[in-house]
């Protein structure tokens, strides 16, 4: 589909003064600042619930402007900047967090490895209750030690994928500020 034929969806947000969409804890220049944190979970959660594949618009209504004709340029590439830099924290999450998936993976290999090598010598010595006991417990515990590794490669990651997908519609998200 080309991106010509695909949704858009449209936020409006009413503010009295622009300055009300942004951090003001932040020191950063404007076009750097971080976005409010009511404003950035308002805007966050309204992209999240739409298709991954639409067009955003972000409709900025503001009562009091002092110059329309230069507020949609810099508060657009103010709100780009910010996604554009969320996007970078986002994908060092998914990089940490694969990092630690195959570190977890190098353990977990090793200590079921050790587990089911340990529960054999243990069979090799006897068949009693208590060395079945021994070596079930054992490949259990050996098993157990790859469920970290296994849930961050199945389940963990593809939340962040999401995530940087959702803020890459919002880095590109058309912006229009307004009197109001």
């Amino acid at each position: 589909m080309h991106i010509s034929q695909l949704p858009t969806h449209t936020l409006e947000l009413r503010v009295r003064e622009l300055q009300q969409l942004f951090n003001s804890l932040d020191p950063a220049p404007f076009l750097n600042k971080d976005l409010d944190r009511a404003c950035e979970e308002y805007i966050e959660n309204w992209a999240m619930a739409l298709p991954r594949q639409s067009r955003l618009h972000l409709s900025i209504c503001v009562e009091r402007l002092d110059a329309p004709e230069q507020a949609g340029d810099l508060v657009a590439d103010a709100i780009h900047n910010y996604y554009g830099y969320k996007i970078g924290l986002v994908r060092g999450q998914l990089r940490q967090l694969l990092r630690e998936g195959r570190t977890s993976l190098l353990i977990g290999f090793s200590f079921v490895a050790a587990c089911l090598s340990l529960a054999e010598v243990v069979a090799s010595f006897g068949a009693g209750p208590t060395a079945k006991i021994a070596r079930e417990s054992l490949t259990i515990i050996g098993w157990v030690a790859m469920w970290r590794p296994v849930q961050i490669f199945l389940y963990d990651w593809w939340p962040l994928t999401g995530r940087i997908k959702v803020f890459e519609n919002l880095r590109f998200a058309r912006v229009s500020v307004a009197q109001g």
